[in-house]
């Protein structure tokens, strides 16, 4: 009896020391993405940038020089529209061929569709290269990160620390599921993206497999917000690939409200886009 006693006294001690070890430790450092107020997230550049190694994104082909607004007025040149390098061996026969067909009508002098410029939402991964004028904000709670563009308004929703659906249905920003890790890292996966969005400013297409994971980490101290993206489609592309995109931290621009399908008109008669339309409300 007296062992069983003495037994029993060390397990109780020995399970005490254990909940007081557990105890003492520190929780998960959670990134903080959420800029002080006042603040907000820009894109440098509205491109996809070469990633550390491997097959990349599509860019601008090198013989029709892709000219933005801002440099066209820095260097007083006329603006252009981007087209798309087909040389890219990222891309399947089908998706080049659609592409050139978007590459063709820019070089007869339409204008391009940009899901920014009409109004539609980016899609993903199209949703970090979506605007230069606008920024974006981070909301974060434990079950769940919320990504917002100022314009449109655009948002994603990020459920942490869950699997995703067995059958999500296709929608704009798809089924996004996120963790942490490392303490400085907020993981993103998506999938269940609709065919309607385009992977990136170039008009890229992808189908209904198209599988995206994102990494944000801050850096800098805190004055830069880099994205790892690793994109896998076999029904579009040849192989996965990966691409970064980059943003500063901007003082003095808090989130406002922006209504992009206000006066968004076709004043000159381009043929652009219409504005999408719902015809039935959702409440």
């Amino acid at each position: 009896m007296a062992r069983f006693s003495l037994l029993g006294v060390a397990v109780l001690l020995g399970s005490a020391v254990l909940t007081v070890s557990s105890a003492a430790q520190p929780a998960p450092k959670t990134p903080v993405f959420h800029a002080q107020f006042g603040a907000a997230w820009m894109e440098v550049g509205d491109e996809f940038l070469p990633p550390p190694g491997g097959p990349g994104p599509v860019v601008n082909d090198p013989r029709y020089p892709y000219i933005d607004n801002g440099r066209a007025r820095r260097e007083g040149k006329q603006p252009t529209y981007r087209v798309a390098d087909l040389s890219n061996p990222i891309l399947q026969d089908w998706a080049k061929e659609q592409m050139k067909r978007a590459n063709d009508e820019v070089l007869a002098g339409k204008v391009p569709f940009r899901p920014r410029e009409r109004c539609y939402p980016g899609g993903v991964p199209g949703f970090v290269v979506y605007t230069l004028v606008t920024p974006f904000f981070f909301i974060q709670t434990d079950k769940k990160v919320t990504i917002v563009n100022e314009g449109g308004p655009e948002a994603r929703r990020v459920y942490m620390n869950v699997p995703h659906s067995e059958n999500p249905k296709p929608s704009w920003y798809g089924e996004s599921v996120g963790h942490y890790e490392n303490g400085d890292t907020l993981v993103v996966d998506t999938i269940g993206i609709t065919t309607k969005a385009f992977v990136d400013n170039y008009r890229t297409p992808h189908t209904e497999a198209l599988h995206v994971v994102e990494r944000y980490k801050i850096s800098d101290g805190g004055k830069v917000l880099e994205v790892l993206i690793t994109v896998e489609d076999q029904g579009a592309f040849t192989t996965p690939w990966s691409a970064v995109q980059r943003f500063r931290l901007v003082q003095g621009r808090p989130l406002t409200e922006s209504t992009c399908a206000e006066n968004n008109f076709d004043h000159f008669n381009f043929g652009v886009a219409p504005l999408p339309q719902e015809d039935t409300p959702d409440f």
